[in-house]
């Protein structure tokens, strides 16, 4: 199961979660997903109209767009809606954030596509085509940011996703309890355990779960009006139980979550292979077209982010240079694709005799020597720039200059971040051929979710998720919460 975001990593244990009786947890099923859908619907409608209307004036014709008219700002937030609605994308349950971005993606695409047969009637103009696209691209980034807020509030009021049991109290559903706990954005709930007939699957005795059991296969006909899904925590627990219990399933719905060790787990496809369920695993990341579109939106995002940025990494060399006089830039050397060696640039932070600093500050502090050998960061980092160099470390301005090493092809936007050696040889050396297979980014999955709060097994686990489960709506995903990650500095050292 996945951290924070997506990636897999070790989650908070369940002991500290208060027991409730399952009528406490579970507000009633139908108003809570009422309130879901009505939350998420009403949300995107204000976007939609906002967005069409921002389309017309960012492109600088109000002649185009909704023209005044009201059915207009009706119609087409009235549509966007349904559209969502059919992709699912109100459930509250069920596709991974990724995904997520991928059906409303295509939703987009189908709204605007519609949209503008509608109008080929009457001839389209230039105008109007450039004012689509743009109602476009701001359906897409509000959306996005707008889903993620509604989220966070729905999960923080209880209202996210659905009661969710997990069938077996042994070790395996305490910990994919603890994986779902640590994920309420997946919007699976769990609320407590249910106990599997005698000799049918693997069963604990209940005593030492964190969550209630609150009956076994036998009660589900009590337990159904409370629980919307049961998980079962592998195939075969599924099948053995399903056998003990013809007839239908005793659950709504029901979820068979085989744990396979490092198996991909995002955009996988079933194949019936006679009796018996196939599973279609691809490494995308490995394919050369997927390669292509990778550089290909590296450079096309990557260079107008430069430019952009240039004026704001001036001003920041220059503040630099006044509170520490020498170079305001450094080229530092990174482990790149294939082992080969990279240098990456970076605004200077530090002070000039920083790793003096960091050699002192280690030997008179053995705390802060157990923290550098987990983290390779320090928390209080004596080498640091007073003011300039915080700001710039907690707002990963100092990597602006990295832009340059994506144009040039050193890096990509996203992937597994470059560490410098004695980092790198820290992980087995089967990780590190794995992630010197793919080449590394200016951001990743561990730097939306842990960034320096996780430590070594935290940026195996999610470096091995990303390139697993690669796709171009995965880093499309990364890129739009690198945002928001940035600007909460959360976890930045």
């Amino acid at each position: 199961m996945s951290s924070n975001i997506l990636a897999p990593t070790f989650a908070p244990t369940l002991h500290g979660v208060e027991k409730k009786s399952l009528s406490q947890v579970s507000k009633t099923g139908s108003g809570r997903r009422l309130t879901t859908v009505l939350s998420l619907a009403a949300v995107d409608a204000a976007v939609s109209a906002i967005a069409v209307q921002g389309g017309s004036i960012l492109i600088g014709d109000q002649s185009v767009g909704l023209k005044g008219q009201v059915p207009d700002f009706i119609l087409i937030p009235a549509l966007a809606c349904a559209i969502y609605a059919a992709a699912g994308l109100y459930g509250g349950y069920g596709p991974s954030p990724a995904e997520r971005l991928r059906l409303r993606t295509g939703s987009i695409a189908i709204l605007i596509f519609g949209c503008c047969v509608f109008q080929a009637g009457d001839g389209l103009t230039m105008a109007e085509i450039a004012c689509s696209g743009m109602t476009a691209l701001l359906l897409l980034i509000l959306g996005f940011y707008a889903e993620v807020v509604v989220r966070r509030i729905l999960i923080r009021r209880r209202l996210w996703g659905a009661t969710t049991a997990i069938v077996g109290t042994d070790a395996c559903g305490i910990a994919l309890a603890n994986a779902l706990l640590a994920q309420p954005e997946l919007g699976f709930n769990p609320v407590g355990f249910i106990n599997v007939a005698e000799g049918a699957g693997r069963s604990g005795t209940g005593d030492d779960t964190p969550l209630p059991v609150l009956g076994s296969l036998e009660d589900a006909a009590r337990l159904r009006p409370g629980i919307e899904v049961a998980v079962f925590c592998s195939c075969v627990d599924f099948t053995v139980n399903d056998l003990a219990h013809p007839g239908p399933l005793p659950f709504p719905k029901v979820v068979v979550a085989q744990q396979i060790q490092d198996l991909q787990s995002l955009w996988l496809q079933t194949r019936t292979l006679g009796g018996v369920v196939g599973i279609e695993i691809r490494r995308d990341l490995y394919r050369t077209g997927n390669l292509r579109l990778k550089r290909m939106m590296d450079a096309l995002l990557a260079m107008p982010a430069l430019l952009l940025a240039a004026p704001v990494i001036g001003i920041l060399a220059l503040a630099i240079k006044l509170i520490d006089p020498g170079p305001a830039f450094y080229g530092q050397m990174r482990v790149g694709r294939n082992g080969r060696p990279i240098r990456v640039l970076k605004l200077r932070s530090m002070y000039r005799d920083a790793e003096k600093r960091l050699d002192d500050h280690l030997a008179a502090k053995p705390e802060a020597h157990a923290e550098w050998h987990r983290f390779f960061k320090l928390a209080n980092d004596p080498r640091i720039l007073p003011g300039i160099g915080t700001l710039i470390r907690r707002s990963s301005l100092d990597e602006l200059p990295q832009l340059w090493n994506v144009v040039r092809g050193d890096i990509s936007l996203v992937g597994p971040r470059p560490f410098p050696s004695y980092h790198t040889d820290r992980f087995d050396p089967d990780f590190q051929a794995l992630r010197s297979s793919v080449s590394p980014g200016l951001t990743g999955l561990w730097q939306v979710s842990s960034r320096s709060d996780g430590d070594l097994s935290v940026q195996k686990s999610q470096d091995s998720f990303y390139i697993r489960n690669w796709s171009i709506w995965l880093d499309l995903y990364i890129l739009l919460a690198t945002v928001p990650a940035v600007f909460s500095g959360s976890g930045a050292r």
